[in-house]
């Protein structure tokens, strides 16, 4: 058995991260600067976005998206229950609406005919906005918001059709997504905003951040401006040797800005995200290999034309044999692990708050009640992927037997 823990989602962080940070310190240029707009620069290029926004987490490019949109107290954002808080949370900032609708069970990701489906029956279309307008409450329904989760491209050509039909936004969630192609496009080309995440545990790593690409200028500056207070100019242009540029405050805006500090490990973090995918891939098929013969349900194959971003290796446990005493007894081998995720209607504030119940989404149910995420980073080792074969595989002979 494995002597260390091997710590879930932990980071590979290299030489050329620590030096950069350290010679940011040095610079004197700690807040928003220089090196934001370099990883704004080669983020864009990667993606092959018009324009990206660097901001200090994904949240905060949820939010933003939703605002330079105009999504606000009286519509609804629809979505799927099964993803992180911060997807909802973001939507209900703006004070407006989440409204889920059900995931599909193989791939987990939010289902287009389910989006149609609650505009064609809860909704009818306002004769001058062509928006959907919900029946009962009277809200408008603004944007749609698929989450790309695992690292799997959710089907856009479908969404995007649906939103182009009634007049919707598409914000995409790509906090897992960063290097995910769908049909011969990048993840963030092809929503009208895409937001990405550089949480710890991501696949680009700065600590905490987030950014988000569009293709439509008129969103970008909207963003740009928002996130530092609404001001018209940023703390590196009204500080920079260039001289003191005055500013004015256009919108009331949000403390949302990069630092620096985060993209000295962005620039280089980048630099090897096509590597570090290469090394996850790796690491995958050796997952899938050892536990395709074992009782319980491994990821399934990326959909033809598409390119699987390789966030997560998410297992599902059969909960009548005991997902958490599965957990439980890969922890006691010293394996870390997640859950990706509790779906959102089963959490408290939702079923208070909205009315949520259990039975109301059951493939997101069966997948919350089932999924285990299994260490996938670039830092692992093949000697610590042989740990995890080993602890899993130990583990189904005593549990899932």
């Amino acid at each position: 058995m494995r002597k260390d823990f091997l710590v879930f989602g932990s980071p590979r962080i290299e030489e050329d991260e620590i030096q950069e940070v350290v010679a940011t310190l040095r610079s004197g240029w700690i807040g928003t600067g220089p090196r934001v707009g370099q990883f704004e620069t080669a983020f864009r290029d990667y993606v092959g976005a018009r324009h990206a926004m660097a901001l200090h987490s994904c949240t905060a490019a949820l939010h933003l998206s939703m605002i330079a949109i105009g999504v606000g107290p009286g519509d609804e954002v629809i979505t799927a229950p099964l993803t992180f808080a911060a997807t909802a949370n973001s939507i209900l900032h703006t004070g407006a609406h989440p409204v889920f609708v059900d995931v599909e069970r193989e791939t987990m990701l939010i289902d287009p005919e389910k989006v149609r489906e609650y505009i064609e029956t809860e909704c009818y279309i306002d004769d001058k906005t062509g928006l959907p307008i919900h029946q009962r409450s009277r809200r408008k329904v603004r944007a749609i918001l698929p989450i790309h989760l695992t690292g799997r491209p959710c089907r856009m050509d479908d969404l995007m059709a649906l939103a182009r039909q009634y007049h919707l936004y598409v914000i995409e969630d790509a906090a897992h997504a960063i290097e995910a192609v769908y049909r011969g496009r990048k993840v963030g080309t092809i929503g009208d905003l895409t937001c990405f995440s550089f949480y710890v545990t991501k696949n680009l790593v700065t600590g905490e951040g987030g950014m988000v690409t569009t293709g439509d200028e008129r969103l970008a500056d909207c963003i740009k401006t928002y996130g530092l207070h609404g001001m018209s100019k940023d703390a590196w242009q009204r500080y920079s040797d260039e001289g003191f540029v005055h500013y004015q405050v256009l919108y009331p805006g949000f403390k949302y800005n990069m630092m620096d500090l985060q993209a000295a490990l962005g620039i280089h973090q980048i630099k090897r995200i096509e590597a570090y995918h290469r090394r996850r891939e790796t690491l995958w098929r050796r997952y899938d290999e050892a536990f395709q013969t074992l009782p319980l349900q491994i990821p399934p194959p990326q959909e033809p034309g598409t390119l699987h971003a390789r966030h997560l290796y998410t297992i599902l446990v059969d909960p009548a044999k005991g997902r958490d005493t599965f957990q439980q007894a890969l922890h006691a081998r010293n394996i870390g692990t997640g859950i990706h995720y509790t779906a959102l209607h089963l959490h408290p504030y939702y079923e208070q708050t909205f009315g949520y119940r259990r039975g109301d989404f059951p493939h997101a149910e069966y997948i919350s009640d089932r999924t285990l995420s299994l260490p996938l980073s670039a830092k692992l080792t093949d000697e610590d992927a042989d740990d995890v074969i080993e602890a899993v595989r130990a583990v189904c002979a005593s549990i899932l037997h």
